[in-house]
Parts: structure tokens; sequence; C-alpha cells
């Protein structure tokens, strides 16, 4: 398997919407970081839906190497 591009050594902050669905980036390759834009196209990267259940603040790992995905897990310190 292959490994994601990290996009970043840091993770993006997020105010996510109760009952929305968000589609973190898997690959690293997408330019809406830390969500999808269809990049990992033609790769074995898939999109993680995300479905949020309350309205609040969420640190999201853009390192694509976190063990909880979508969210930071703090390994992007280890990188």
């Amino acid at each position: 398997m292959s490994e994601p591009i990290i996009a970043a050594k840091a993770p993006i902050a997020v105010d996510v919407e109760a009952g929305k669905t968000y589609w973190w980036c898997a690959c690293g390759k997408s330019a809406r970081q830390p969500f999808c834009d269809s990049s990992h196209k033609g790769s074995e990267f898939t999109p993680l839906k995300f479905d949020a259940t309350e309205s609040k603040q969420l640190w999201f790992c853009a390192c694509k190497h976190t063990a909880k995905p979508p969210l930071c897990d703090g390994t992007h310190k280890k990188l």
C-alpha cells in the first residue's frame, strides 16, 4: 500500500455543523485540505466519511498518518 502525502505537519481546525457529512481526504493530494476534492481518483485511496453529531470545532488530521482518522492524534509531531 502506498503512503499518503503529508499535506501539512499540523492539524486543521474546522467548525463542523451537526447533521452535516464531511469527506476527509486520505491521500493528501486535495487542494481543499482537510477535505476531499477527488484528487485520489486512480489511486488506492478513498476519502473517509465523517458525520458530525454536534456543532463544534474539531482538529482534522492533515499529515494523513493519524491512528484516529479523520481527527488529529498528534502523530504529526513524530514525522
